[in-house]
């Protein structure tokens, strides 16, 4: 047991759930904007509007995180070691 592998499954795991959580997101967002819009009920299509954006948003925090590196955190220079 590799306890470096298992924290890199563990961050793609949640990566792969964050995006799926965006896209959720987005898909209810779609349903509530076409719900306002049939009613003619302009907050429930405002609030599909925002769950919208804020589905991409999630999207994109999770392929900014599975880009990330949490091993160069590690590697910055402690206190001591900055000139």
């Amino acid at each position: 047991m590799d306890p470096e592998n298992d924290e890199k499954e563990e961050r793609g795991e949640h990566t792969v759930r964050d995006k799926l959580s965006g896209f959720g997101q987005k898909v209810i967002g779609e349903i509530e904007t076409v719900g306002g819009i049939l009613t003619g009920d302009p907050a429930t299509r405002a609030e599909g509007e925002y769950n919208i954006e804020v589905g991409e948003l999630r999207e994109d925090i999770a392929e900014d995180l599975e880009r990330s590196h949490p091993e160069d955190v590690d590697k910055e220079p402690k206190n001591d070691e900055r000139s």
